[in-house]
């Protein structure tokens, strides 16, 4: 094929992957116990995700679900994807941390690794839990979360400003949080 410069249809795959060296790594704690049972403010997943608007613009957004609550316990949205975007978020959570009972797992993005993320983690007794690499499915709840408000939010509007985005951000995250209809609200699928 490549004698006769022919190329395939079908999509190549793109690693975007930049390796880096983290500064501390945890055991990944939680283990994809995703059918247990837990409390509010038990396990909290956190990740970050991009938007895009305007003329290449990208937006980050870092959030914390409590998996026990089935909420969004706290978000900031970004131009800058760093340490300040992971610390604004976490720092939201503050007052609701459980000492040596609260659960925060992540993936083992450069923000979780680092000094800082550390510092807070040990000040804060947290327990803290980490994806294995490039298992994804280990965050499957935060990565579900983010499929969901891609594909109810984002992808039905064309953004032109940060501000657009900020907005309709806050907006999902509150009908996420109070309105939307799930099944676990005792709500059984019509037969």
């Amino acid at each position: 094929m490549r004698l006769l410069e022919i190329k395939a249809v079908i999509r190549r795959k793109r690693y975007n992957y930049k390796p880096h060296s983290p500064q501390h790594i945890a055991e990944n704690v939680l283990d994809r116990a995703f059918d247990d049972d837990y409390e509010a403010m038990q396990v909290l997943l956190t990740d970050i995700t991009e938007f895009k608007y305007g003329n290449n613009s990208k937006a980050y957004l870092s959030a914390i679900l409590d998996y026990g609550a089935n909420k969004i316990v706290a978000y900031k949205l970004s131009n800058r994807n760093n340490n300040a975007l992971v610390n604004d978020t976490v720092n939201q959570i503050n007052d609701l941390i459980l000492p040596g009972e609260t659960l925060l797992h992540s993936d083992r993005g450069f923000q979780y690794t680092s000094n800082d993320f550390k510092r807070y983690i040990e000040e804060h007794q947290i327990i803290q839990s980490m994806s294995r690499v490039g298992k994804c499915i280990d965050n499957g709840p935060m990565e579900h979360f983010w499929g969901i408000i891609k594909e109810e939010m984002y992808r039905l509007t064309t953004y032109e400003t940060f501000e657009e985005l900020v907005e309709d951000i806050k907006q999902y995250i509150e009908f996420y949080n109070n309105k939307r209809v799930t099944l676990n609200m005792g709500l059984k699928i019509p037969s």
